[in-house]
Order: C-alpha cells, then structure tokens, then sequence
C-alpha cells in the first residue's frame, strides 16, 4: 500500500452514548490462557496497555468468564469473580486507561465447548441448550475447527441452570462496573453457550427456549435485560454474534435479511448498543445482492454502533491452515478495501485481532503509513506468553 494512501477515516472518534473513542480502531477479544486458577498473571497488564499506547481506541479483553461452576473452557482463562481475580484487573483497566483507550471485559459462557477435564471441576457435568456433543454437530465440510471427540454428554440446562447463568451475566457486568471497565461485551458467537441456544442444530429443546427463532433467542434477551438491569442505561453493551460456529464455518443463523432482523432488532429492544458482527473475511459480502458485510448489514438493520472483524491487515482467515502452521503475511491490500467501506459508512468499528500480536503499534504504523515496519503474525504467538 502507497505510504500517501489517506487512512484519516480510520482514526475519526467514535461517540456510544456517553462513552467517547479517539478512533475506530478496537483490539479484537483473543482468548490466551495464561491464567492460573483464573487469575491473570502481572504481565497481562503491560500487553494490554502495549496496544493502548500503540493507538487502539477500544480494547476488547480475551473472554472471561462469569461465576458458574460450568461456564469455564479451562482453568487458564481469566475469571471476572473472586477477590483475586477481579484485582487482577484493576491494574489492567488502569494501565489502558493510562495510555489512554478504553476497556471492555468479554464475558462468555462455553457450554458444550467446555474443556471439562481441564477445569477445576471435572466432575460437575456441562450444560448445553440441548443434550449434544460438539462432534456430532461436525459436519463433513472440511473447513471447520478440529474439535475433541470422545468425552460424556453435556445435559441440556434446566430452568434453574439458565436463572443461574443468566443471574451471573448481570453479576460479572455489575463487577465490571465496579472496577472501572467502560461497558461489557457479550460472547453470543462462534458455537459458545448463546450461540448453541441460537442454533437449531444444537438446541433441540421443546419448551419456550427451543423451537422458533423468536424461542431460541429468548437466553440471550433475557442476558441482554439482567446486564442491562443491573449496570444501568449509560453503561455500552456490545454483544458479539456470528453466523458460523467453531464446529462448522458453514453454519448459519440467519439464512436471510428478514431472519436477520428477527434475531438483531430484539436485541436492540433488550438493550444492546454496539454489534461485533463476527466474520472470519470482513471485505466478504452476507448476503447475495448486496455487497454489504455481516456488520453493515447489523448498522443498516439496526441503526445502532457495528464493528467489523476478520482477517484485517492479514491474508489468511481465522482458522486457515497456514495460520496454524507458519507465519502469515502482512497484507496491506485489504486494508484499502477496509477504508473504502468505512467511509461509504457500512459500520463504525473495526476489530483488529492477529495484527495486533504481531504489532502492538499496529494503529500507530497504519495512521503513519509505515507499511515497512508491520511485522508478519505468526500462531506460535498464542502461545508465547503475553
């Protein structure tokens, strides 16, 4: 990309509500586990405020998880409950506030995606919308996540279970809250809990949770509404949703716009400000007839804040061979594409994820055109530590 390409559009501010951005830019959530017992270790506060002062406006934690004995994916994602853990923050929202972005915790639910012999509870069952296991949701695309196989089945959540898990949402926001975090965000995607009461091939119940779209999207408004009740009108939530999940690329919740409006519009009503449409290729349209993505599609449904995401600055999508087995070249192309839709105004954010870990001044380097200093990503960065 020509160091004269004008990417000002990128680094306009951003108002939600009461809550002020100094540009588009967010760091997308990426899940790490580097925890212990849910406690983030004290390098986590320096990674991010890395990307703060590298001239992110939002940043969007890794997921963590709220206070429910089967909510974990392990015991090396931070948890937002516990004196311990919920001080382990404190210094991570003051340092990027320091370098001057905001914060938002990612709250998630893993459901059936619970690696249940690497939790501190193995032998507490796991909760699903339904009694299913993740391989049987596989389907023989060859363009999916490997998953585990093998394993008990989770037993679908009882009335009891959803109050429960619904009423630790709420808390988890409320803690947020407390600690200084500028709103919430929801993991309503990629085959998580919310998710598998979304999608009919996962939740094959028959009470008022299952059944119609409108029934199976009852979990999350009842999510949206307790976060909503307990932190209040001012405070932003975003909820992030999907159309794939983590067990097949391929699936889909909303197989058009009027679907689509069916599952966003009472979101909106419920409470939700900003939508993190996820997609693995963000320049991808949704739908055919339209060349909007699945986040312009949520702003022009919704008319609310939509952030877009998925494979920005990088040539391979998430999930693509090459991104698990060596390193993945820069790609400033996309990035032309990216300030093209940005500008025509197809969404407001753009969720940067993989570039950062590579470029922790990723923002800073695109607003300066020095396209000479990004840094190629590579997967073994998940994996090094913070």
């Amino acid at each position: 990309m020509s160091a004269s390409v004008d990417t000002s559009v990128l680094f306009e501010p951003v108002q939600i509500g009461k809550l002020s951005l100094r540009n588009r830019l967010v760091m997308a959530p990426m899940t790490r586990e580097f925890c212990t017992d849910g406690v983030l270790p004290p390098e986590a506060a320096a990674y991010y405020a890395r990307r703060a002062a590298g001239g992110i406006g939002l940043i969007i934690t890794e997921a963590t998880t709220i206070d429910h004995d089967v909510a974990h994916f392990s015991t090396r994602e931070p948890y937002l409950f516990g004196a311990a853990a919920l001080d382990s923050w404190r210094g991570v929202v003051d340092a990027v506030h320091d370098a001057g972005s905001a914060i938002f915790p990612q709250l998630w639910h893993t459901g059936l995606g619970r690696k249940r012999r690497q939790t501190h509870n193995p032998q507490v069952e796991s909760i699903a919308a339904s009694a299913v296991s993740s391989g049987s949701l596989v389907e023989s695309t060859g363009d999916a996540i490997p998953v585990a196989r093998g394993g008990t089945l989770p037993r679908a959540a009882t009335q009891k279970d959803i109050e429960a898990v619904v009423a630790a949402f709420g808390q988890a926001a409320f803690e947020a809250q407390q600690l200084g975090f500028d709103g919430i965000a929801i993991h309503g995607a990629h085959g998580y809990l919310v998710y598998q009461f979304y999608w009919e091939r996962s939740n094959k119940r028959s009470d008022a949770y299952g059944g119609s779209l409108e029934n199976r999207a009852r979990f999350a408004l009842e999510v949206v509404r307790e976060i909503r009740r307990r932190v209040g009108p001012d405070f932003p939530i975003m909820f992030r949703f999907s159309q794939w999940a983590g067990w097949d690329y391929k699936a889909r919740l909303a197989h058009d716009v009027p679907e689509l409006e069916r599952l966003l519009l009472p979101l909106v009503d419920a409470g939700v400000d900003i939508f993190d449409a996820s997609t693995r290729r963000f320049w991808l349209p949704e739908f055919e007839g339209s060349d909007l993505n699945l986040a312009g599609w949520a702003k022009k449904i919704t008319g609310k804040t939509a952030m877009t995401v998925g494979s920005v600055g990088l040539e391979a999508p998430l999930g693509d061979p090459a991104t698990h087995a060596s390193a993945t070249s820069v790609a400033t192309e996309n990035l032309a594409r990216l300030i093209e839709m940005t500008r025509r105004g197809d969404f407001d954010l753009i969720g940067v994820g993989r570039a950062l870990l590579a470029n922790a001044d990723w923002a800073n380097i695109v607003r300066d055109g020095r396209w000479d200093d990004l840094r190629a990503y590579d997967a073994a960065r998940i994996v090094e530590g913070y």
